[in-house]
């Protein structure tokens, strides 16, 4: 692919972060629940990393031909979000069918698109580096959506289980 190819790809990358990161605040910012607050403003400080990391790889890749193997060995790790306790206390509070839920569904497909994004990029790719760095991001994401669909799993039963969708 030709260098102008890899660098738009890039920037097309920092864009999803960006949007991503303004969903993440707006929720946080609009939420009443403090634990969903948490969550999504660690999202967003992740989307922040992915930023400032994408941001950090396209300038080296613009004055080098090639990503910054030592800034990628040194990234933070992708598991802060894997790590969130999704409390009963915190599901009971939100409800299926208000603002965070449709966030969290907004979310969730962002996420998707962005892990498909990520893991397309790496798979095509031929230069080891790149693939690299594609993987981890689609692997940072995914992390994400993990926890984004646990939720919606947790408040989709709730919704079940509040209106008697239940067989038995």
């Amino acid at each position: 692919m030709s260098k102008k190819g890899v660098t738009d790809i890039l920037k097309q990358a920092i864009i999803m972060e960006h949007r991503g990161k303004s969903l993440y605040e707006q929720v946080a910012s609009q939420t009443k629940n403090e634990d969903v607050r948490k969550i999504f403003n660690v999202m967003a400080q992740e989307e922040q990393t992915h930023i400032d990391f994408l941001q950090k790889q396209l300038k080296h890749y613009g004055k080098e031909g090639s990503f910054d193997k030592n800034d990628l060995e040194k990234a933070p790790g992708y598991d802060a979000i894997a790590n969130t306790i999704l409390t009963d206390d915190m599901v009971e509070d939100i409800s299926g069918s208000g603002f965070e839920a449709a966030a969290i569904s907004a979310a969730i497909d962002m996420e998707n698109k962005s892990v498909e994004a990520y893991a397309g990029r790496a798979a095509e790719t031929t230069d080891p580096n790149e693939k690299e760095l594609f993987e981890w991001l689609a692997n940072w994401e995914k992390g994400h959506h993990k926890l984004l669909i646990d939720l919606n799993h947790q408040l989709t039963e709730k919704v079940w289980y509040d209106n008697n969708f239940w067989p038995f």
